[in-house]
């Protein structure tokens, strides 16, 4: 009922946001990009595309429009967007679209042109409860575009050109070109751009890269890990080197995916440090004991501070290892408890580097 309550509330926000600023969506070619992984790098890879081809186009994603573990804003910050967009006279507007902002409402007036599932894997269960919820309402995002593309496990030929590209992206790659293609772009100047495209930060981050590496990534489900982690081996381990893995799993969200994370986790890595990701009110310990339910037949290490489980983790590195750190990547804040506290995983790896020499 509360939650009814609150998404009659944002219907509201979201139709007075649209006629406060003149319904702009219908000035713009909106491309809606939803699933459980994939959205960000999916935006920004469509967004360099169009803008490569010499179109005009402004996109939000949970990168560029940050905030506190909030991907899609509030209506009346997403709708004023939308009207410096129009007014800037851009033609496509890329716009990274969440679950909870379908469900809720927070898009409704869109005018979405294009939209786009990446995946659909298990993630939030906490707030949609059921598998066929949670793709229900990923599957209103196809339902209210014009054009309504489902991604498969088909790789497109063009992207198949493109080197190092790891399977996960491959398919984020095709989610680009098929949504690029759809809108007359050449294949041409899709692959031009391709090949130049940068991933957004804390998507497969190399941020050390001497005697061992150190990769930060925004990896945080099942999936995720279990993309993530072969594709690391594969392309950055050096023979007879060590994947040592750090990462925690949110409080107050989806519990049913930690022993899902543990053993993703356990499958590919050597050794494992679960430490914090947000825990918020939920007790700390408990969360990483239920990641390391579902890790068998390997040792791995709770070490609750975040901070100390990648000096850690650093400190044990030896030449031709891998650390990974995944979960936090981009976000600038870590909740412990109600309070938000400041949170840099990159500086947090400077540090330990700085404490390990």
């Amino acid at each position: 009922m509360f939650q009814k309550l609150k998404n009659i509330y944002h219907l509201f926000q979201a139709i007075l946001a649209n006629i406060f600023y003149g319904f702009p969506s219908r000035k713009l070619k909106v491309i809606g990009i939803t699933g459980t992984d994939g959205k960000t790098t999916t935006t920004h890879l469509i967004a360099y595309i169009l803008k490569s081809a010499g179109k005009k186009v402004s996109f939000v994603s949970s990168i560029v429009a940050e905030g506190f573990h909030v991907t899609t804003p509030s209506s009346f910050a997403l709708q004023r967007l939308l009207k410096q967009s129009a007014d800037n006279h851009d033609e496509y507007f890329v716009l990274e679209t969440t679950s909870h902002a379908l469900d809720q409402n927070r898009v409704w007036g869109i005018n979405y042109e294009v939209g786009v599932i990446t995946n659909i894997t298990h993630e939030h269960l906490d707030y949609h409860k059921t598998y066929e919820e949670y793709s229900k309402i990923k599957s209103k995002l196809l339902k209210i575009s014009k054009v309504g593309i489902k991604n498969t496990d088909k790789i497109a030929n063009i992207v198949k050109q493109i080197p190092n590209l790891a399977l996960f992206n491959q398919h984020n790659y095709s989610s680009a070109y098929t949504v690029c293609k759809r809108l007359g772009i050449s294949d041409k100047e899709i692959l031009k751009a391709m090949m130049t495209f940068k991933l957004p930060k804390g998507r497969v981050d190399l941020v050390y890269d001497k005697d061992f590496r150190v990769i930060i990534d925004f990896a945080h489900t099942p999936n995720a890990l279990l993309q993530l982690l072969p594709a690391v081996r594969k392309q950055f381990l050096k023979k007879g080197g060590r994947l040592i893995h750090v990462f925690g799993s949110a409080g107050l969200r989806d519990f049913a995916k930690r022993p899902l994370m543990g053993e993703a986790s356990a499958k590919y890595s050597d050794v494992i440090f679960v430490t914090e990701e947000d825990y918020r009110t939920e007790n700390l310990k408990k969360i990483c004991e239920q990641i390391g339910s579902g890790i068998k037949n390997k040792d791995y290490k709770i070490i609750v501070d975040r901070q100390e489980a990648i000096n850690q983790a650093i400190k044990i590195a030896k030449a031709g290892d891998v650390v990974v750190l995944t979960g936090k990547a981009h976000e600038k804040s870590l909740c412990r408890g109600k309070t938000e506290e400041p949170w840099d995983e990159y500086e947090a790896v400077e540090k330990a580097l700085i404490m390990s020499k």
